[in-house]
């Protein structure tokens, strides 16, 4: 039996930095959505208890992959049962888009299907927070609010659809790199604006706040590696509306107003060297779930149902 479904990117529509705990994680706020770029992951049983890896970038096909990792963690309910997976990998690695939480995220969904683990919703979460704080959302999509670690995960209604470009200019910038770097004057304070227009997740929450689209990461991504910074200029001199870097980096995304502007800005970034840019748009939570397929029918409706 075989499967082949994709695994969305994601981007932060602002992100906050409200300060570190006594355990040494930061506390944030952010916003996420998930994107059209996606990653194909395809799983095809074995008659062994082997794990197979491959992957188009063989720098990731190791053990210590996430997804690798997600299958390990899930075997020990499936005695006796292996899987070849092979992972078509386009969202760039280190670049703050989850791309590996969302691999991870689709083979612990996948592979519940096909050894046919019926796991409880609170452990398989607990599963998928062992793998990283982002994992969680990918087993609903759409929009959500996320706050503490990263982990606590709040429903948020779609928001309208948005065309963006994203861009992964030639550098790299690893997370604990970006934490280790960010200082008091890079953190928001408590009574800065919330991301979204209401407080409320499930009120008027299609209504994104502008001066609130802010990336607590950007004086830090910029410093550590000036080309990011050239990176989001270059997207609002092609016509974006608002540019912004997501997650802790190196990727920046921008947001444009019609698909003429869309396309004049990726023949424009197109020419930097060593740049990659993806037009994509937002996906929402229904089309995230029919993207998946047979896989769909067993994603979460919301957080709450994944036990967030």
């Amino acid at each position: 039996m075989s499967l082949t479904v994709p695994a969305f990117a994601k981007i932060n529509l602002g992100l906050r930095v409200l300060g570190k705990r006594a355990d040494g994680y930061h506390e944030i706020e952010t916003l996420l959505q998930t994107i059209s770029l996606h990653d194909t992951l395809s799983f095809t049983l074995l008659d062994d208890p082997h794990i197979v890896l491959s992957c188009n970038n063989r720098r990731l096909a190791g053990v210590d992959n996430l997804v690798h990792r997600a299958a390990a963690a899930l075997q020990s309910y499936a005695a006796n049962k292996g899987v070849h997976i092979t992972v078509h990998k386009r969202i760039p690695t280190e670049a703050g888009l989850g791309g590996g939480s969302s691999d991870a995220a689709v083979a612990l969904t996948a592979l519940c299907r096909l050894w046919e683990i019926d796991l409880p919703a609170h452990e398989l979460r607990t599963l998928a927070i062992s793998l990283g704080a982002d994992v969680p959302f990918f087993f609903f999509g759409g929009a959500a609010q996320a706050s503490g670690t990263g982990g606590d995960l709040k429903p948020v209604n779609d928001l309208p659809q948005l065309l963006l470009v994203v861009v992964k200019p030639n550098a790299s910038i690893s997370t604990t790199e970006a934490y280790a770097s960010l200082n008091l004057d890079s953190l928001t304070s408590a009574n800065s604006k919330t991301i979204l227009s209401s407080s409320q997740p499930n009120a008027i929450s299609a209504n994104l706040n502008p001066d609130a689209l802010k990336n607590d990461f950007e004086a830090v991504a910029f410093r550590l590696a000036p080309e990011i910074e050239r990176a989001r200029a270059a997207l609002l001199e092609a016509g974006a509306d608002h540019a912004q870097l997501t997650g802790s980096g190196s990727a920046v995304f921008g947001i444009f107003d019609n698909r003429a502007a869309q396309e004049r800005a990726i023949q424009a970034i197109e020419l930097e060297a060593g740049w990659r840019a993806f037009p994509c748009t937002t996906v929402g939570r229904s089309h995230y779930r029919g993207a998946m397929g047979p896989l769909g029918l067993r994603l979460p409706v919301s957080p709450a149902n994944a036990g967030a």
